[in-house]
């Protein structure tokens, strides 16, 4: 199975915790964005990624996302694969949708951790909900997931089993 989330499924703008710094250069401007850690993110990937191969699909720039997954990852080798703002689909209103099929095409054996419903539109019955992060030191929406993840493994085609849940509309 493959996970895949943008980074405002795990990381926010909260103070709580330390933070890294990341750089971006774009046509030759230096912008420094400092970014935080949802609270459980290390304990989610390090438990998921034994079920998993977890591959991130962001709509952020290739320039902004790569460091920050390279955070995340801290030299695990635990985010397997990467696909970025190119990847997605811009849809009228400015959004992003991601089409599943590029990271695999079997979609009996994918699911979709977003914070934005649109980002799953295409392949609705493989995306799983979260709620977007910025600041709450208390949030457990990470550890909320590990028993629907948990359960994925043992079906056939997680879309029965994340339409019955209510996890697509």
């Amino acid at each position: 199975l493959s996970h895949s989330s943008g980074p405002l499924g795990l990381l926010g703008l909260g103070r709580r915790n330390k933070g890294h710094t990341v750089e971006v250069v774009l046509g030759g401007r230096h912008t420094l964005y400092h970014v935080y850690k949802r609270p459980f993110v290390d304990y989610f990937l390090r438990k998921v990624s034994g079920w998993y191969t977890l591959v991130v699909f962001t709509a952020s720039m290739q320039e902004y996302a790569d460091p920050v997954i390279d955070w995340l990852d801290a030299g695990r080798g635990i985010l397997a694969r990467r696909f970025f703002r190119e990847s997605c689909t811009l849809l009228p209103n400015g959004s992003y949708t991601k089409d599943l099929s590029i990271v695999e095409q079997d979609l009996s054996r994918i699911c979709l951790v977003d914070n934005s419903p649109i980002s799953y539109r295409v392949n609705e019955a493989n995306g799983i909900p979260i709620e977007g992060w910025t600041h709450d030191p208390s949030d457990e929406a990470l550890l909320d997931l590990l028993p629907i993840l948990d359960s994925l493994r043992f079906t056939s085609d997680v879309r029965s089993v994340l339409g019955l849940r209510g996890f697509s509309s």
